[in-house]
């Protein structure tokens, strides 16, 4: 699989997609150009240059993950990834696209390990219509997939990206089989912040009350915010004057990045359960205050 690990990227029968070729190849080099420029070395930048370079940093600070973190600090476990048979029926197909959202899925054969390429769900309706009449031939629609280690940094994949305009890329492992996936999105996040699509929900409240001494609340809610409004303090028992938000209370509980499902006890007997995270972050909790109905003070360890 040295071809794989290289970052090469095998044919496909598909020919190039305008909207992520030619036609969106100025605007690419629009966000994505800047973005190499603000973290190209200074001695081969002008110094014009260099002070584009300084004010992206300034409005950007997050630049700076892309030359510190690599693909496996971003990318999606290989037991999370959607993806299709190249045998897949229609029907089954259909409701594939409808449940994940997702207008991108990898096309594989007889197992994920064995990829064959990208299927686009707009190629899809192009060629069958939208009502996707007749027999669908997935093989036939694939676009090409890169193939990267877990090792590449950030900035690389990113610049290997915008050369063979694509979205997406496979995460391979030492022994040729797939590790992981990863996304353009994911990796602009380093840089902005959090990326909301059309498929991701926001609520219009940080936190909302489900019963008496439980609440809902987003990763993102500030806990001086909770402190005034709900009048908890989960500063209470935590020595570390830097934590400003619920998902920072989290990580900090905990040690490390939680899944969904798990538990973790307050110092001040308040639990809190992860009702919705990804493999990188906390979005969503559940908080039970001390003595509310249910709340057991179950404190998560790593052997959970």
């Amino acid at each position: 699989m040295s071809d794989l690990t290289s970052g090469s990227v095998p044919p496909a029968e598909a020919e190039s997609d305008p909207d992520e070729s030619s036609d969106g190849s100025s605007r690419e080099r629009g966000l994505l150009g800047r973005l190499f420029d603000a973290i190209a070395p200074q001695d081969a930048q002008s110094e014009a240059e260099q002070a584009l370079s300084a004010s992206m940093r300034q409005v950007l600070p997050g630049l700076a993950n892309l030359r510190r973190l690599r693909v496996a600090d971003v990318s999606i476990p290989k037991a999370e990834i959607v993806a299709i048979p190249r045998d897949i029926e229609r029907d089954a197909l259909i409701e594939v696209f409808r449940d994940s959202g997702f207008s991108r899925l990898p096309v594989y054969n007889e197992t994920l390990d064995k990829p064959m390429g990208l299927l686009l769900l707009k190629d899809l309706v192009l060629k069958q219509g939208f009502d996707l009449a007749g027999e669908i031939d997935v093989a036939s629609m694939l676009r090409p997939l890169l193939y990267v280690p877990p090792s590449m940094p950030l900035v690389v994949l990113l610049q290997k990206m915008q050369t063979e305009r694509t979205h997406m890329a496979l995460v391979i492992d030492e022994y040729g089989g797939v590790d992981g996936l990863v996304t353009i999105e994911d990796l602009l996040e380093q840089v902005v912040g959090q990326i909301d699509d059309e498929h991701d929900t926001e609520d219009e409240h940080l936190w909302s009350e489900e019963s008496p001494g439980v609440w809902l609340i987003q990763a993102r809610a500030m806990l001086d915010d909770l402190k005034d409004t709900l009048g908890i303090d989960l500063r209470e028992g935590i020595d570390d004057e830097d934590l400003d938000t619920m998902g920072g209370l989290v990580y900090l509980l905990l040690g490390r990045v939680p899944a969904r499902g798990e538990v973790v006890g307050h110092p001040a007997g308040h639990e809190i359960e992860v009702i919705d995270a990804d493999p990188r972050r906390v979005k969503r909790v559940r908080l039970r205050r001390a003595g509310a109905h249910g709340a057991t003070f179950l404190s998560v360890t790593d052997d959970v």
